[in-house]
């Protein structure tokens, strides 16, 4: 009898342990099993240099989502994201997003301001205002070597 009874214990820690391990893999990988708390927006870009798939999206410094999806549209050349955020938040249709970096060499991420005036926008609807990102190391090549045509006007 006392057999049985240590390796009951022992199974119920197993399971316990198990149940515990499911549990903290849905809460920080951010999966959802019952119902998303999400929807979808896009926004087209004509760069979106140093952004990655999961990249943040932020309002007002707060993160409300993911970048879920990076395209190219042949069509119009531009770069097409698909932007998860949460379902309480409502984006009108004068927002404007943008890609902005953490710090000053960190991490690139998705900015929205919501806008205020107009309709809200829906599911699979476009964010028509966007702003891509800074190209650093054409700023840091110009004020290090300077603009070579202001150059070649200067000298005439």
């Amino acid at each position: 009898m006392k057999k049985y009874s240590a390796e009951a214990i022992v199974g119920i820690f197993v399971v316990i342990g198990l149940v515990c391990v499911g549990y903290m893999t849905i809460k920080l990988g951010k999966v959802s099993l019952f119902g998303d708390d999400y929807y979808t927006v896009y926004a087209r870009f004509s760069s979106v240099s140093g952004l990655k798939k999961d990249s943040p999206v932020q309002v007002h410094g707060i993160e409300v989502g993911r970048v879920e999806k990076m395209t190219l549209d042949t069509e119009k050349q531009t770069a097409v994201l698909a932007l998860k955020v949460q379902k309480g938040l409502t984006i009108y249709d004068d927002a404007i997003a943008s890609i902005k970096t953490s710090g000053l060499i960190g991490d690139k991420f998705v900015n929205i301001d919501p806008g205020g005036g107009g309709e809200a926008l829906k599911a699979g609807a476009y964010i028509t205002e966007t702003n891509s990102p800074t190209d650093m190391e054409e700023l840091i090549s110009k004020y290090a070597f300077g603009d070579v045509s202001k150059k070649k006007n200067d000298a005439k």
